[in-house]
């Protein structure tokens, strides 16, 4: 783990639950989340801020206004674009 990394994720390295080792695991994870609807579109971002080190996102559908109220990582900018090349974007952000 870098500096910068030690810094980031410092609070997880403190709780005695995760610590060094534990953020260590999270670095090195590969998560697969199937669907970027209304629990994907939440969880998503959670798991990159968390440190996963990889992230598959599958699915195929397209962002629709009607998914905007739930699905709230999306704007009215991205209807019409497939959910999981706009989540990759936002997930590149965090």
């Amino acid at each position: 783990m870098n500096d910068q990394q030690l810094l980031r994720f410092s609070r997880h390295i403190l709780l005695d639950e995760i610590g060094i080792e534990g953020q260590e695991k999270l670095l090195s994870a590969h998560v697969l989340v199937v669907g970027c609807g209304g629990l994907g579109a939440a969880a998503l971002p959670y798991l990159a801020a968390a440190g996963i080190g990889s992230l598959t996102i599958a699915d195929a559908d397209t962002i629709d206004e009607t998914n905007l109220q739930r699905q709230i990582t999306f704007t009215e900018a991205d209807i019409g674009k497939n959910k999981a090349l706009v989540m990759q974007g936002r997930l590149k952000q965090i």
